[in-house]
């Protein structure tokens, strides 16, 4: 559901869960940076998840990026950016480096080449403790972070970001890489949680 507030911000919400609105974007913007920062040449990105377009907006504001692939699994969502029912979707879509995947991200990742990406955001649901969708569980494993392992060029990076610190999580990204990271993320409360975490890994 995509709801207009009182304050003119929208606010986006599934299965009546607040996930995000236009008010506070920090976190979406701060998952592209960091990201962004720990590779070289980010020619080929892919992101997992569309929300309101704030990461994409963040990925494409540098311009060393080539091509970006955006997965989302809710058409309603893509539907709502390409019809201005976000104000500032039509813009964003415009941008010729930009792909929309109307698909699950899992069977993107699956069904992608080797060595198809230089960096791979994550932002497909609150993380593996506090999941919108028991479905996603699966996407914050070993396994489903081995095919990400996989389709990421040599120096890659994936950047998986989650409500909370999730040692699983680590653990996870470390079987599959050899090695992780974790990242606090402050951001401004609006009566919401103050921090969220990023977990990072490169393919050496």
């Amino acid at each position: 559901m995509l709801r207009r507030r009182e304050d003119g911000a929208h606010e986006l919400r599934v299965n009546g869960v607040f996930v995000m609105d236009t008010v506070e974007t920090t976190s979406e913007r701060l998952l592209a940076e960091a990201a962004l920062a720990r590779v070289e040449r980010p020619d080929h990105v892919l992101v997992g998840g569309l929300g309101l377009g704030f990461t994409a907006h963040a990925v494409l504001a540098d311009r060393r990026v080539a091509h970006l692939d955006v997965v989302e699994i809710e058409p309603a969502v893509a539907a709502w950016m390409r019809d201005g029912t976000v104000p500032h979707g039509p813009a964003l879509l415009a941008d010729a480096r930009l792909r929309v995947v109307e698909a699950d991200v899992a069977t993107v990742l699956e069904e992608a080449a080797d060595a198809s990406y230089d960096l791979v955001l994550l932002d497909v649901d609150n993380g593996p403790d506090n999941l919108v969708h028991s479905e996603n569980a699966a996407l914050y494993t070993a396994p489903a972070l081995g095919v990400v392992a996989r389709v990421l060029r040599p120096g890659g990076t994936v950047v998986v970001w989650s409500a909370a610190r999730s040692p699983a999580l680590t653990t996870a990204l470390t079987d599959a890489f050899g090695d992780a990271e974790e990242t606090e993320v402050e951001v401004p409360a609006h009566g919401r949680v103050g921090s969220y975490w990023l977990h990072l890994a490169h393919r050496r």
